[in-house]
């Protein structure tokens, strides 16, 4: 019988590990919820209509098109480690060696009951929702009398000074600015507020400072109004408060978007009641230095799920390229151990960090060269469209950005879902 080897996660951390097993002469099953690899960090985009769902979504059966990979579209209940099984449901499916690579999701920091008024950004769901909101906050205020109120609608709240929440706002900034200034007749779009609130000392920490300087100072100019050492208290249907300078202030607004925390998935915690292993303090697992489980080499855990720390001592950050870098890594771990060879730890490259702040504007982060405006944007919009999975994605995410620039449009502003 062939070695056995199941996935469970399509993003980034099993897609990759998946495609390195290839040519493997193991049985390789890909487990996940959804029948599509999502490109997450475009998904603000989907959220502020500039892209379509399918453009940034690729079918798992398509890309992963192998005689030794299949695909299962399942939910994992349960894992039976002393008995190398998954639950999934009323099925069980065995494997020799198990990779856990189900990623996160929004972390609202004990504070749950925010999530239905402050949607956060992980799915192609949560996406569709934001774009719902935003589109649908201008039409309230074009039919909104009160003043008062109608100002409501305009104020656009963000809660997280990360990479999304900063993309999110320039896009909600070039949206209110130019691609709605003149599809409406009661109101004027450019008036809208756009605030920005991070709990730290500056937006983009994990940055240097002078590329978060740069990038403040980008948001200010497309009207944004970031705000540091600001903290959400309490959010409702009509609006946030937040803490400013020991301060709190309440802000009517219609409209919260969350930018500020993800978990990992709870398959972590599963496994530590099934395997008993150890969790960071974010819920992470605490894996070895080959990713494996301590006390059980067979199962392996990757991207969002594993904690690792890096050369500075510090955990590896919850981003894509180490996701990518992890799956590749696990899939030449599990052929040299079929070969009988003993793997080398696995060492994270940092190819350095990219953020885009609107047209023209985005920071980079490249190690050895820093840089913001112009040729960031450019750097930011290459190394995405070359991490997009599937030619046909790429062609028509480039025809798309294209398209936009020249006309300063977003075609795919569509109101979708119902209203609760």
């Amino acid at each position: 019988m062939n070695h056995r080897i199941v996935i469970v996660g399509g993003g980034f951390g099993g897609l990759y590990a998946a495609k390195g097993l290839a040519r493997s002469q193991a049985s390789v099953t890909l487990v996940d919820r959804r029948n599509f690899h999502l490109f997450q960090p475009l998904l603000y985009q989907v959220a502020t209509g500039g892209l379509s769902p399918g453009e940034i979504a690729s079918p798992l059966r398509h890309v992963l098109h192998s005689r030794n990979t299949s695909v299962w579209l399942a939910e994992v209940t349960d894992i039976e480690v002393a008995a190398h099984k998954l639950i999934l449901g009323d099925r069980q499916l065995p494997y020799d060696t198990l990779v856990l690579a189900a990623g996160a999701e929004n972390f609202y920091f004990g504070h749950d009951k925010w999530e239905p008024v402050a949607p956060g950004l992980k799915s192609i769901e949560d996406a569709t929702e934001m774009r719902r909101r935003i589109l649908s906050a201008f039409e309230a205020a074009e039919m909104e009398p009160d003043t008062q109120k109608r100002r409501a609608w305009l104020t656009f709240v963000l809660i997280g000074g990360g990479p999304t929440g900063v993309e999110l706002a320039g896009a909600l900034s070039e949206i209110a600015n130019d691609t709605l200034k003149h599809d409406f007749r009661s109101i004027d779009p450019r008036e809208s507020q756009i605030l920005l609130f991070e709990g730290g000392d500056r937006i983009l920490a994990a940055f240097p400072p002078s590329l978060s300087e740069a990038a403040e100072r980008s948001l200010i100019k497309l009207g944004v109004r970031p705000r540091t050492k600001a903290m959400a208290t309490g959010i409702d249907a009509d609006g946030v408060t937040v803490r400013i300078d020991g301060a709190e202030q309440r802000i009517a607004s219609k409209t919260v978007l969350w930018a500020a925390g993800v978990k990992p998935s709870p398959l972590g915690a599963m496994l530590r009641a099934r395997a008993g292993v150890q969790l960071d303090r974010a819920g992470r697992v605490i894996v070895e230095p080959d990713l494996s489980v301590p006390g059980h080499p067979e199962i392996l855990v990757i991207g969002d799920m594993a904690s690792l720390n890096g050369k500075d001592g510090q955990p590896l950050p919850g981003v894509a390229p180490v996701a990518m870098q992890q799956g590749r890594y696990v899939a030449k771990l599990i052929e040299k151990r079929l070969r009988g060879e003993k793997p080398e730890p696995f060492r994270y490259w940092d190819k350095g960090n990219l953020a885009t702040i609107g047209r023209k504007a985005a920071v980079a982060d490249l190690g050895v060269v820093r840089f913001s405006g112009f040729f960031a944007w450019v750097a930011w919009l290459l190394i995405h469209l070359l991490y997009l999975v599937g030619f046909q994605n790429r062609f028509l995410v480039l025809s798309k950005w294209v398209y936009d620039y020249i006309t300063r449009n977003r075609g795919a502003r569509l109101i979708t879902g119902v209203k609760e």
